[in-house]
């Protein structure tokens, strides 16, 4: 039996350790307590206490000398690989307590949260396989000269999480930062700690070296910007907003530093006129609804021929207004909150601009009347049309269930709409 098959009222939550890891070792934090929340009702999960720049500065320096360590930077590829073979062993074997872990602290179905486990195995994965095959680079020899390219460790990356899908999100950061043989400093989202923290312990218990991981929960603007300032910070992995992204960047320069940014966009999802309609309106819902919106890469502009526009709208529509709403953890839920209602209250502000803007709500639009959604940050699945491409609704990244439709006349037309947007 899994979890998707256990009624939702016999998976109770239960806390993660409140404590950080730094450099290998597991300690409560001193920095300010916040109180974790669950979207579907509003309730406090649990507190965290939050990681300090202190704690940051005391992880960059020990994971400086834990990568720089020969015991670890003198492993074969194909050694490291079995650190991550053993990860992603790990994570199999908890599937069911990430998959719920996720879903309460993130709202997200969790049908979702089970897919996004199993990516975060299949990354260690895929980065261990590229370890087993990797090779240094040779180039043919031009006379008395020959050339090697030989790669080297970083050092320490830091890793700055988003809190819409953490243990995935997690994992592309680790991974490939271990694989490469450096040592990692995570900072996930301030709202959706508790599966990054789990997932600290299970890596922490394969074996992996002291040092190599840091985990510590914190605001941005602690935490995150101790991180990146770091002198011993080689490196910067972000996912986030694009302004912060920007900062990010700015920091970097500073320091002459990489930096790996996937930040925000505003991404369009197309229906030309021979679709398969049915098939269509369920990979546009697929797109936008998914994760409640909350995707850098979801489909929340939508353009769809003009000749087949109103029948097409009226389909997804109808379609739209049947999602059902409810907690993650509930097998019958389609979509569920978003992450918090200050996020919610957000994604709202935009749909009045789009009123505002001279937009037509075609559903949705609305804070659920439902008794039992009401405490939570649910928010209804909207369509909305009738906005120029310009309109800042259009233009937004809104992060939210919330789709916009467009009609395009002719291949340049759409080439022009669909490329017209500001994205990081």
């Amino acid at each position: 039996m899994t979890i998707l098959d256990t009624a939702p009222q016999t998976l109770p939550f239960v806390p993660v350790a409140d404590r950080i890891l730094v450099a290998g070792q597991w300690r409560q934090a001193s920095g300010p307590a916040f109180a974790v929340t669950d979207p579907s009702n509003g309730e406090t999960l649990q507190v965290i206490h939050q990681a300090t720049a202190d704690d940051a500065d005391e992880a960059v320096r020990k994971g400086r000398a834990s990568a720089d360590d020969p015991a670890w930077r003198g492993l074969l590829p194909h050694q490291r690989a079995k650190y991550l073979h053993r990860i992603a062993d790990a994570i199999e074997a908890n599937t069911s307590r990430l998959a719920l872990l996720q879903s309460y602290n993130t709202g997200k179905t969790v049908t979702e949260t089970t897919a996004l486990v199993g990516s975060a195995a299949g990354t260690f994965r895929y980065f261990a396989a590229v370890l087993e095959t990797a090779d240094d680079d040779l180039t043919t020899p031009r006379g008395n000269f020959l050339t090697m390219s030989v790669l080297e460790p970083i050092g320490v990356i830091g890793a700055i999480a988003p809190w819409n899908s953490p243990v995935a999100s997690d994992a592309q950061k680790i991974a490939p930062a271990l694989a490469a043989g450096n040592a990692v400093v995570l900072k996930p989202a301030e709202w959706t700690p508790l599966v990054s923290l789990e997932l600290a312990r299970l890596i922490d218990e394969t074996g992996l070296p002291k040092g190599l991981l840091s985990v510590l929960p914190g605001k941005g603007s602690v935490v995150g910007d101790a991180i990146v300032t770091h002198p011993d910070v080689g490196k910067v992995t972000f996912t986030g907003g694009t302004n912060t992204g920007r900062s990010i960047a700015h920091a970097a320069a500073d320091k002459l530093m990489p930096v790996s940014l996937e930040l925000g966009g505003k991404s369009p999802t197309i229906v030309l006129d021979d679709a398969d309609l049915d098939a269509a309106v369920n990979g546009v819902m697929f797109g936008i609804f998914s994760s409640t919106g909350q995707s850098c890469i979801a489909g929340s502009r939508l353009f769809v021929d003009r000749r087949i526009y109103d029948e097409f709208l009226e389909k997804l529509v109808a379609k739209t207004q049947r999602l059902r709403l409810g907690p993650g953890r509930d097998p019958d839920t389609q979509i569920g909150p978003m992450v918090h209602r200050r996020h919610r209250d957000s994604v709202a502000a935009y749909v009045d601009l789009a009123r505002e803007e001279g937009g037509r709500v075609l559903c949705g639009g609305a804070i659920p009347d439902d008794e039992r959604l009401r405490d939570g940050a649910y928010y209804l699945p909207t369509v909305i049309d009738g906005l120029p491409n310009s309109s800042r609704t259009c233009q937004e990244e809104i992060f939210g269930p919330v789709l916009v439709a467009l009609p395009f006349d002719g291949e340049a037309d759409l080439i022009a709409q669909a490329n017209d947007s500001v994205f990081g």
